[in-house]
């Protein structure tokens, strides 16, 4: 658990980060039971931030990741624009399930599109509770994907 001094670092460097480049953005911060502080960033033009499939976003995080870690060594912190990670969480799930759905009725295996392993994570746990599907990652880097297979009667 953080105190409030070191929410309020992590909320004075986000700041400090994206004055410098020239962005007004709207800073909020909580901490989950997890230990996980989210820092939701609201922003007017949010696309030039996030980029193509979420990218710049990831890149972002990993580079506030780094400038916070000095002085805040064990703490996860999941930076999110407009939402843009929730939504694609749940357009995520809603994904893994249809596609559980359409194996089970087919009774034949679905490879989904390439992901990022972030993504792909959600694909596994979101199908781990089912007992008539399973899921696993094949591939390499780029072009690793899911594929969910039937479980045999």
């Amino acid at each position: 658990m953080l105190n409030k001094k070191d929410l309020e670092k992590i909320k004075k460097e986000t700041e400090r980060f994206f004055e410098k480049m020239n962005f007004g953005i709207e800073i909020g911060i909580k901490e989950n039971e997890e230990n996980i502080v989210s820092v939701s960033l609201k922003i007017e033009e949010p696309q030039i931030l996030i980029g193509k499939d979420g990218q710049t976003l990831m890149d972002i995080q990993h580079l506030l990741k780094r400038i916070l870690r000095k002085d805040l060594e064990q703490v996860f912190i999941d930076f999110d624009i407009n939402e843009y990670k929730k939504k694609k969480r749940e357009y995520l799930k809603e994904l893994a399930q249809s596609s559980a759905d359409e194996v089970v009725l087919a009774k034949k295996e679905k490879t989904l599109n390439p992901m990022s392993s972030y993504e792909r994570r959600i694909i596994h746990i979101e199908l781990l509770g089912r007992n008539d599907v399973k899921t696993e990652s094949i591939g390499e880097e780029m072009e690793r994907r899911v594929v969910i297979k039937p479980l045999k009667d």
